[in-house]
């Protein structure tokens, strides 16, 4: 059997970390947009062997349990503990690890959805599952439960699927523009001092969010957020302000990685793409993926 899942990327705008001792009450505020991008899970799941194993790949290699710790863990809780059997997770990315778009959390709900689509389950038990190995290890807050709601997100209420509330703003004929230009350790952030100023810059945007809730307020809100906080400085600032000149509605930093982000009509595409060749700059695309992710029988 080979069953498939396709969770969107998810670029976080602006957020607050809340942080609880229940993994499910522990999420985060903020807003974000989902990609029609992202994770691709494979799982093949095969009977025939004495005991049970358990096999994930990223991008076509094999990875070791302790590369892919949150992943492993989703898969031990929902394949039942006596099923004689061959599993392999295959997980393809679209964007590179550690840049800023939720591919823990694309690969722990994949993962949970393919398995708990073969295995029996539902869709808010496997996002739990998914949600909280994803809190306990480290690796993301509010990316599952923002992956579940997709389009453009509002948390509005922290925790996980079935205790955080997400919201959803209208929108239409925008693009994505990424320009992922490397990692930024989610882990280092959220252990640092600037903890207390994102808190602080987070909330207040949220509340001006839900005030005018639009696009265009939503990256306005998110670029002031970037700055005053001190995460967009340096080189990345200096490129955000060159994309400012074209674009009508500012681009901002994607939270948490060294890249940025913007909304775009398809008028302002071709003169965004020249500019960022000339400055000789990764980018990429992408529509917005509206709905739940995606799970089934892969069949060719």
């Amino acid at each position: 059997m080979l069953i498939r899942s396709f969770v969107p990327a998810h670029i976080t705008a602006f957020f607050v970390p809340v942080f609880q001792d229940d993994p499910l009450k522990t999420g985060s505020l903020g807003a974000g947009i989902n990609l029609d991008k992202g994770t691709n899970v494979f799982a093949s799941i095969e009977t025939g062997t004495l005991e049970r194993h358990v096999h994930i790949a990223f991008n076509g290699e094999p990875v070791k349990r302790d590369e892919a710790v949150i992943s492993y863990s989703v898969a031990e809780r929902i394949i039942p503990r006596d099923f004689p059997g061959e599993v392999e997770i295959w997980q393809y990315f679209d964007f590179p690890n550690g840049y800023g778009f939720g591919n823990s959390a694309g690969g722990a709900l994949g993962t949970a959805l393919t398995l708990s689509y073969a295995f029996g389950g539902t869709w808010l038990k496997a996002a739990k599952i998914a949600h909280e190995e994803e809190v306990k290890h480290r690796g993301g807050l509010g990316d599952v439960i923002a992956q579940l709601a997709g389009g453009i997100e509002v948390r509005v209420k922290p925790g996980g699927p079935g205790i955080g509330v997400v919201d959803n703003l209208f929108f239409e004929d925008y693009k994505v523009l990424v320009v992922p230009l490397g990692r930024l350790s989610t882990r280092e952030v959220l252990d640092g001092d600037v903890v207390k100023v994102i808190e602080r810059k987070g909330k207040l945007a949220l509340e001006k969010l839900l005030r005018e809730p639009t696009p265009e307020r939503m990256m306005t809100l998110a670029r002031a957020f970037a700055e005053e906080t001190g995460l967009l400085s340096g080189e990345l600032l200096e490129l955000a302000r060159e994309l400012d000149k074209v674009l009508k509605i500012p681009s901002s930093m994607i939270m948490l990685g060294k890249g940025l982000f913007a909304l775009i009509k398809e008028k302002e595409v071709e003169v965004t793409k020249s500019i960022l060749a000339n400055l000789d700059v990764p980018y990429d695309v992408a529509g917005i993926h509206e709905g739940k992710p995606k799970v089934g029988r892969w069949v060719g």
